[in-house]
């Protein structure tokens, strides 16, 4: 079956009109020009505020007039990652879908639910002609998955409404409250270079295979971080043999575990036995540790050769002390809310290049000085061994609101609707809400929204029948809005 055949009709078109446009985040001129199209199309009051957010209002049907206004908020880039082996440009080429049973995927590739879900629902609202709702501000930001721009520098004043549904959550039975803030801690250290050694052999090792995922939603599922498990073994083969670094390439997104890193190596002719077995044996070490989790998981070897020179012996170990040092995963579960990840880490990106050596990692947390203590950690890591630092893109967390008058009314309309509990919870991954709810204090704000796995990864899906549960859901939360209150 192809994506645009299925039910509901609207949205899954949307959504494949949405996926054959290029969106990478500070990529999203197109998508922009799309939304301003599609808002303009419909003959609706269609916005470019001063940071590109697209902002289309759409009045009350009859009969809803007296009821507040909502703010209906998804976000326009997506993530782009894709397998090794996938031929694909993501500047210049559509997302190819395609229908895996109750699931849909794209081929080898990110699939652009997290967002493009969200984004298609309120398509899907503001061209219908039948669907009953109160006045509608539909919000599309920009650049949410590689800074938070589009949220953060918003103009205030293009917006009015009382209650914002924020469509980016990825369990169908949940109702997130709160949200992490975050911070990037971007690093560089300088090496130096010396030749290779004469009777040398040259190595490219592989990590390949691991499932990577969300660096807040899947941190606590212990997955293998790429990074760290090539370090480990870096670590392991110095320790025993005499073997100089070329090259380092690991990890692809900032908000992303890495799922792949490459090494280039020299070893000594004359220790090729020994660096064999002590490679063989560690590499089984470290997949017998995550065999139950990362069953694809593949350690390749072979000889290559290069023309470019090795880092000396200190600097090696310079940089196999701080990428060791430094946390990554789960860096406090929260005391309050049960099962929820307070702070974290992920060292999402390593580059060895002409000498220089850089990272990038995220840090998030629901607690700000819990989100300080977690990104000094991974700061001093760096700088013990003397590399520059620098922290930014910071952004605040969402405080949880259990009085939230919307969330009463959405609670308890999906307890009648689904005769089950909905799940409240506050989030561990970087939701737009917690800035909005600087810009526009006192806006009542809830997220909600489809079951998406394996988001940031090739691995990402959606599932059909539960964008249908979503769908009906969302439908009736725009019946249920409260009336205007004085």
């Amino acid at each position: 079956m192809e994506v645009r055949n299925l039910e509901p009709n609207a949205l899954w078109n949307h959504f494949a009109d949405l996926n054959a446009v290029p969106r990478p985040s500070k990529k999203e001129e197109r998508v922009i020009q799309f939304m301003k199209d599609f808002g303009q199309s419909l003959g609706l009051e269609t916005i470019e505020d001063h940071i590109h957010n697209v902002i289309i209002k759409k009045p009350a049907t009859a009969g809803m007039e007296g009821r507040q206004t909502i703010v209906m908020q998804s976000h326009l880039d997506m993530v782009h990652q894709k397998n090794e082996t996938t031929v694909f440009d993501f500047d210049t080429q559509g997302i190819e879908m395609l229908v895996d049973g109750d699931w849909v995927r794209a081929k080898g590739t990110t699939l652009g639910a997290d967002n493009g879900i969200g984004v298609a629902a309120i398509m899907s609202v503001l061209a219908s002609k039948e669907i009953a709702h109160p006045a509608i501000e539909a919000l599309f930001t920009i650049d949410e998955e590689t800074g938070m721009t589009g949220a953060m520098k918003i103009d205030p004043k293009n917006i009015s409404g009382t209650i914002l549904l924020n469509l980016d959550t990825e369990d169908d039975d949940e109702l997130s409250i709160g949200c992490a803030g975050g911070i990037d801690t971007n690093t560089s250290m300088k090496l130096v270079l010396e030749p290779v050694n004469q009777d040398s052999i040259i190595y490219e090792i592989k990590l390949r295979g691991l499932l990577g995922g969300h660096s807040g939603m899947d941190i606590h599922l212990g997955r293998a971080n790429a990074n760290k498990c090539m370090n480990r073994l870096l670590y392991h083969l110095v320790s025993l043999i005499d073997v100089q670094l070329i090259g380092l390439e690991g990890g692809s997104l900032r908000n992303a575990i890495p799922r792949e890193s490459t090494v280039i190596i020299a070893v000594q002719k004359d220790d090729k036995a020994a660096f064999i077995a002590a490679y063989e044996a560690f590499t089984q070490t470290i997949k017998t540790e995550y065999v139950s989790i990362e069953t694809e998981m593949t350690w390749t070897i072979t000889e290559t050769s290069t023309d470019s020179q090795a880092i000396i012996h200190a600097d090696f170990e310079r940089m196999l002390n701080a990428i060791y040092a430094v946390p990554n995963g789960v860096f406090r579960m929260s005391p309050d809310i049960a099962g929820l990840v307070e702070a974290s880490t992920s060292l999402a990106k390593i580059s060895l290049a002409d000498g220089k050596l850089t990272t990038q990692s995220l840090q998030r947390s629901s607690v700000e000085s819990t989100k300080a203590d977690v990104a000094n950690a991974v700061r001093t890591a760096f700088e013990s061994v003397g590399s520059a630092v620098v922290q930014n893109g910071e952004y605040p967390g969402w405080q949880p609101n259990p009085n939230s008058a919307i969330l009463t009314v959405m609670a308890d309309l999906y307890r009648t609707k689904f005769n089950d509990e909905p799940q409240i919870k506050a989030c561990h991954a970087g939701l737009e809400c917690g800035i909005l709810g600087d810009h526009f204090p006192g806006m009542d704000m809830i997220s909600f929204g489809p079951n998406i796995r394996g988001a940031h990864s090739p691995d990402e899906c959606v599932q059909v029948s539960s964008v249908q549960k979503f769908w009906s859901y969302l439908l009736d939360v725009l019946q249920a809005i409260p009336a205007k209150t004085n």
